[in-house]
């Protein structure tokens, strides 16, 4: 499965893939058409047994991507056309998170607005010295709508994040490492080299691990991801905010499948199906294993002195 266009190319080597944006000379920007690209190619990825890492870039070393839109590309759309992009985007990204490959972000330089986002759907993110990363959206008078205010949280903390994107502050590649937003800097020309060691160290280990481990991470969050994207993606359409906080707590539609991915892995690695008899229902993103009936525990009775 090598299929990319002339906007996105497409390297397989062994059990790792490598996707380059190809505009360099609109800044990499992620057009409807790239968007789609790669969506299909997350589509065939979904059911690709051989490839475990999957490693996105862009090329040349000024851009890992503009984004999507800014002021001048907003302008030229209707409010129609920039809502559907943002619907494509979200799906996209959703689907990246949602791959069982691990898939690594190597931002060999400015990574911009919608670009931020994409990299926040990756698993891993590894950054060139003179790279940089910023939600500019405030400045523009709008808001990031493709999950940067969900993800972004969760790697930086609520605080930073909300700084960050209030503000749309620009972070060097010191500061992203300084954050935990990559895992690692290194200088330009050796950056993609180390993202594809990193893939081929990741695709050495076994499957089940590397797919597994991502696969209950991912499920620790997905309780509380449909109801605040449900309220981001009303926002983006409406800017407004239509749900209160207690309607934003309910429980999610994606939680009762979640539970059942952890309880099958759990149920199956200790061939047992007690855990499936003794489920309990998410409550505020969490979820735990209760007994069918507590265990009375019996105690020996103490000697007698004589």
């Amino acid at each position: 499965m090598t299929r990319g266009s002339e906007e996105v190319r497409v390297e397989r080597d062994g059990r790792a893939m490598t996707i380059m944006l190809d505009r360099p000379a609109d800044q990499n920007r992620l057009t409807r058409d790239v968007l789609l690209t790669l969506q299909g190619l997350v589509d065939r990825l979904g059911a690709d047994e051989e490839i475990q890492v999957v490693v996105i870039t862009g090329s040349g070393a000024e851009f890992f991507s503009m984004g999507i839109l800014n002021p001048a590309v907003r302008a030229s759309y209707t409010k129609e056309q920039i809502l559907e992009l943002v619907r494509v985007a979200n799906r996209l990204y959703d689907g990246i998170e949602a791959l069982p490959q691990i898939v690594i972000a190597a931002l060999n330089g400015t990574t911009r607005a919608g670009a931020a986002e994409l990299a926040l759907a990756c698993d891993i993110r590894l950054a060139a010295t003179h790279a940089t990363f910023a939600l500019p959206e405030a400045l523009w008078g709008g808001f990031p709508g493709a999950g940067g205010p969900v993800r972004l949280p969760a790697i930086v903390g609520r605080a930073r994040a909300l700084e960050l994107i209030c503000t749309g502050r620009e972070l060097d590649a010191s500061e992203m490492e300084r954050l935990g937003l990559v895992l690692s800097v290194c200088p330009a020309e050796r950056l993609l080299p180390e993202a594809r060691a990193l893939a081929a160290r990741i695709g050495a280990s076994g499957p089940l691990a590397t797919r597994g481990a991502k696969r209950i991470m991912n499920v620790h969050g997905a309780a509380g991801f449909t109801a605040v994207r449900r309220s981001s993606g009303a926002a983006t359409s409406t800017k407004a905010w239509p749900h209160t906080a207690k309607d934003d707590r309910r429980a999610s539609p994606g939680a009762e499948s979640a539970q059942s991915t952890v309880t099958g892995l759990i149920s199956r690695s200790r061939g047992s199906t007690s855990f499936e008899k003794s489920r309990i229902p998410f409550s505020d993103s969490a979820w735990v294993m209760k007994p069918e009936r507590p265990t009375k525990l019996r105690w020996p009775k103490p000697p007698t002195l004589s």
